[in-house]
């Protein structure tokens, strides 16, 4: 099969369009011919060696210390059911599925291979592969900080900075959803998308500094790594949550002393992959309640550019490969 594979750590260059060996299926694992996966920050961060404060030593130890002990990047794909694994009674080949392998990655391929215990849910009928593609990476992970640690409630203010991101933009649809007033911090350029999703109010951050405005939030989300608890805490109402979803080891430690001074809440960490989860966002895409953003569509020969466009850090939702026709 045909696969874009990383040599070693470095920016877009170092992908390559590469045959390798397809998957070898095990009893508990599905095979997926992928139809159209994206290209992530968190591939980007992975390629890049780019990641946050403090965790470069942690992450090396975890993915390899000079290349990559997972040469083919991914986190997230749509396709069709190619094989099943014994243990796999519930798909069948053929199935259209939404796949999340979060860590394991290996979605940049013409095949993947996806454990059980993964995110792997029926894709709705009425979404283009593209679009189911484009729901896992940022849409899990604003819904575990709104639903989880953030315990967002109708009529409560939340505001998202990095509104236009691949999370913020799931994270401004879905605090609608939960009946919430949502502010959007973005760029000039991005305001009127922003507002196309639901946010109630949009600040430009090249004119405006939300944190001197003179407003107050009940949840404040951080996508973008620049709203650090001494920045918002004064911009935070009594019993307010702080969610850091871009955040270093330094912030994460200082966090538990900072909220037990402050009588706030701050949580950073990863999102969990629960199938539960990914079906909620299915449906909710499947109904229009949420729509997948994306920012452009790259065939699997120009996954380098993809990668550049991802590593600007200006796109809107997501960047979409496609891979099979």
């Amino acid at each position: 099969m045909r696969a874009a594979v990383c040599s070693s750590y470095g920016g877009p260059e170092v992908v390559h369009l590469r045959d390798v060996e397809r998957p070898r299926l095990r009893h508990d694992e599905i095979l997926v011919r992928v139809r159209a996966t994206t290209v992530s920050s968190g591939d980007c961060r992975l390629r890049g060696a780019n990641f946050p404060q403090g965790f470069g030593l942690i992450a090396r130890m975890i993915f390899g210390m000079t290349r990559h002990n997972q040469p083919i990047l991914g986190t997230e794909c749509a396709g069709t059911i190619e094989e099943v694994g014994a243990a796999a009674r519930q798909f069948k080949p053929g199935d259209e599925v939404i796949a999340f392998n979060g860590a394991r990655f290996g979605c940049h391929a013409e095949f993947v291979a996806v454990r059980l215990k993964r995110a792997i849910v029926a894709k709705p009928a009425g979404l283009s592969f593209e679009q189911a593609a484009a729901i896992g990476f940022g849409g899990l992970t604003a819904l575990h900080f709104l639903r989880g640690p953030g315990r967002v409630q109708r009529g409560e203010r939340v505001l998202i900075n990095g509104a236009s991101s691949c999370v913020g933009v799931a994270a401004v649809q879905l605090a609608k959803h939960f009946g919430a007033h949502v502010t959007g911090v973005c760029s000039g350029a991005k305001v009127d998308l922003v507002r196309s999703l639901g946010a109630d109010a949009v600040i430009d951050y090249q004119s405006s500094d939300f944190a001197n405005s003179g407003e107050r939030w009940d949840v404040i989300l951080d996508t973008a790594g620049t709203a650090p608890f001494a920045r918002v805490r004064h911009v935070l109402n009594p019993k307010g949550r702080l969610l850091l979803v871009a955040a270093g080891l330094p912030q994460h430690v200082a966090a538990p002393f900072q909220a037990m001074t402050s009588g706030l809440a701050i949580a950073g960490g990863a999102s969990p992959e629960r199938s539960e989860d990914l079906a909620l966002l299915a449906e909710l895409c499947r109904s229009g309640i949420v729509k997948p953003v994306i920012d452009g569509t790259y065939p699997l020969d120009r996954i380098v550019d993809a990668h550049r466009r991802a590593d600007t850090g200006r796109k809107n939702g997501s960047v979409v490969v496609t891979v099979a026709a």
